[in-house]
Protein backbone atom coordinates (compact mmCIF):
# COMPACT_ATOMS: atom_id res chain seq x y z
CA UNK A 1 0.00 0.00 0.00
CA UNK A 2 1.66 3.18 -0.52
CA UNK A 3 2.08 6.00 2.05
CA UNK A 4 1.09 8.76 -0.66
CA UNK A 5 -2.20 10.87 -0.10
CA UNK A 6 -4.76 8.73 -1.58
CA UNK A 7 -8.88 9.02 -2.67
CA UNK A 8 -9.19 5.34 -2.40
CA UNK A 9 -10.96 3.50 0.73
CA UNK A 10 -9.88 0.37 1.13
CA UNK A 11 -12.23 -2.00 3.31
CA UNK A 12 -12.35 -5.75 4.53
CA UNK A 13 -15.17 -8.12 5.33
CA UNK A 14 -17.15 -7.40 8.86
CA UNK A 15 -15.85 -9.84 11.22
CA UNK A 16 -19.47 -9.56 12.59
CA UNK A 17 -22.10 -8.86 10.38
CA UNK A 18 -25.03 -10.74 12.09
CA UNK A 19 -24.36 -7.74 15.60
CA UNK A 20 -25.21 -4.34 15.59
CA UNK A 21 -21.96 -2.98 17.10
CA UNK A 22 -20.68 0.29 17.35
CA UNK A 23 -17.26 1.28 15.61
CA UNK A 24 -15.44 4.59 16.75
CA UNK A 25 -12.66 6.51 15.17
CA UNK A 26 -11.13 9.78 16.10
CA UNK A 27 -8.68 11.43 13.87
CA UNK A 28 -7.19 14.79 15.30
CA UNK A 29 -5.51 15.99 12.50
CA UNK A 30 -7.31 16.57 10.00
CA UNK A 31 -6.37 19.40 7.70
CA UNK A 32 -7.65 21.30 4.39
CA UNK A 33 -7.34 24.60 3.38
CA UNK A 34 -9.66 27.26 3.60
CA UNK A 35 -11.23 28.35 0.04
CA UNK A 36 -10.90 31.91 0.42
CA UNK A 37 -7.61 32.77 2.12
CA UNK A 38 -6.20 29.62 1.17
CA UNK A 39 -4.74 29.35 4.64
CA UNK A 40 -4.93 25.91 6.61
CA UNK A 41 -8.11 24.70 8.86
CA UNK A 42 -7.40 22.07 11.14
CA UNK A 43 -10.16 19.54 12.55
CA UNK A 44 -10.92 17.36 14.65
CA UNK A 45 -12.81 14.30 12.75
CA UNK A 46 -15.09 11.58 14.72
CA UNK A 47 -16.47 8.73 12.40
CA UNK A 48 -19.18 6.70 14.28
CA UNK A 49 -20.47 3.48 11.89
CA UNK A 50 -22.39 0.55 12.59
CA UNK A 51 -21.12 -1.72 9.49
CA UNK A 52 -23.13 -4.01 7.44
CA UNK A 53 -20.66 -6.18 5.03
CA UNK A 54 -17.91 -3.91 5.40
CA UNK A 55 -15.84 -2.36 7.28
CA UNK A 56 -12.79 0.54 6.47
CA UNK A 57 -8.97 -0.17 6.26
CA UNK A 58 -7.29 2.25 8.98
CA UNK A 59 -4.44 2.97 6.74
CA UNK A 60 -6.40 3.31 3.34
CA UNK A 61 -8.61 6.03 5.82
CA UNK A 62 -5.37 7.71 6.87
CA UNK A 63 -4.12 8.03 3.31
CA UNK A 64 -7.75 9.35 2.42
CA UNK A 65 -8.30 12.20 5.28
CA UNK A 66 -4.54 13.07 4.10
CA UNK A 67 -5.70 13.43 0.32
CA UNK A 68 -7.11 17.19 2.02
CA UNK A 69 -4.52 18.78 3.01
CA UNK A 70 -3.45 20.72 -0.19
CA UNK A 71 -7.57 21.15 -1.24
CA UNK A 72 -9.66 24.23 -0.81
CA UNK A 73 -12.87 23.09 0.97
CA UNK A 74 -15.85 25.03 3.15
CA UNK A 75 -16.28 23.32 6.42
CA UNK A 76 -19.95 22.42 5.28
CA UNK A 77 -18.35 20.47 1.98
CA UNK A 78 -15.40 19.03 2.82
CA UNK A 79 -17.86 16.92 5.94
CA UNK A 80 -20.02 16.12 3.72
CA UNK A 81 -18.02 14.88 0.46
CA UNK A 82 -16.22 12.93 3.59
CA UNK A 83 -19.22 11.08 4.57
CA UNK A 84 -20.76 10.65 1.57
CA UNK A 85 -17.14 8.59 0.13
CA UNK A 86 -17.32 6.48 3.11
CA UNK A 87 -21.18 5.25 2.70
CA UNK A 88 -20.47 5.00 -1.01
CA UNK A 89 -17.38 2.62 -0.20
CA UNK A 90 -19.00 0.99 3.03
CA UNK A 91 -22.88 0.97 2.32
CA UNK A 92 -23.44 0.93 6.39
CA UNK A 93 -26.30 0.54 8.57
CA UNK A 94 -25.45 3.74 10.04
CA UNK A 95 -22.35 6.51 10.26
CA UNK A 96 -22.24 9.83 11.87
CA UNK A 97 -19.18 12.24 10.69
CA UNK A 98 -18.56 14.66 13.33
CA UNK A 99 -15.61 17.28 12.20
CA UNK A 100 -14.78 19.69 14.89
CA UNK A 101 -13.16 22.43 13.33
CA UNK A 102 -10.27 24.92 15.07
CA UNK A 103 -11.58 28.63 15.69
CA UNK A 104 -11.15 30.87 12.70
CA UNK A 105 -11.92 34.36 12.90
CA UNK A 106 -13.55 34.20 16.54
CA UNK A 107 -15.47 31.04 15.53
CA UNK A 108 -15.39 27.56 15.88
CA UNK A 109 -17.27 25.04 13.60
CA UNK A 110 -18.60 21.90 14.27
CA UNK A 111 -20.33 20.14 11.29
CA UNK A 112 -22.27 16.44 11.58
CA UNK A 113 -23.43 14.54 8.98
CA UNK A 114 -25.17 11.62 8.97
CA UNK A 115 -26.30 8.69 6.52
CA UNK A 116 -28.50 5.77 7.58
CA UNK A 117 -29.40 2.05 5.51
CA UNK A 118 -32.79 2.38 4.04
CA UNK A 119 -34.56 0.63 6.30
CA UNK A 120 -32.50 0.16 9.20
CA UNK A 121 -33.65 0.98 12.98
CA UNK A 122 -31.40 0.82 15.68
CA UNK A 123 -31.93 -1.66 18.21
CA UNK A 124 -33.14 0.26 21.80
CA UNK A 125 -29.80 1.56 23.59
CA UNK A 126 -29.16 -0.35 26.87
CA UNK A 127 -27.27 2.16 29.73
CA UNK A 128 -25.76 -0.50 31.82
CA UNK A 129 -24.60 2.77 34.16
CA UNK A 130 -27.62 3.32 35.13
CA UNK A 131 -27.59 -0.01 37.82
CA UNK A 132 -26.53 0.16 40.61
CA UNK A 133 -26.06 -2.83 42.77
CA UNK A 134 -25.79 -0.58 46.16
CA UNK A 135 -28.55 0.79 45.29
CA UNK A 136 -30.69 -2.26 45.96
CA UNK A 137 -29.55 -2.75 49.39
CA UNK A 138 -31.70 -2.12 52.26
CA UNK A 139 -30.62 -1.06 55.65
Amino acid sequence: MSTKPAKTLETFPNPAPHRDYHIHMEIPEFTCLCPKTGQPDFAVLTLDYIADKLCVELKALKLYVWSFRNEGHFHEDVTNRILDDLAKALKPRFMRLTARFYVRGGIFTNVVAEHRKKGWKPAPRVDLATFSPQANIRS
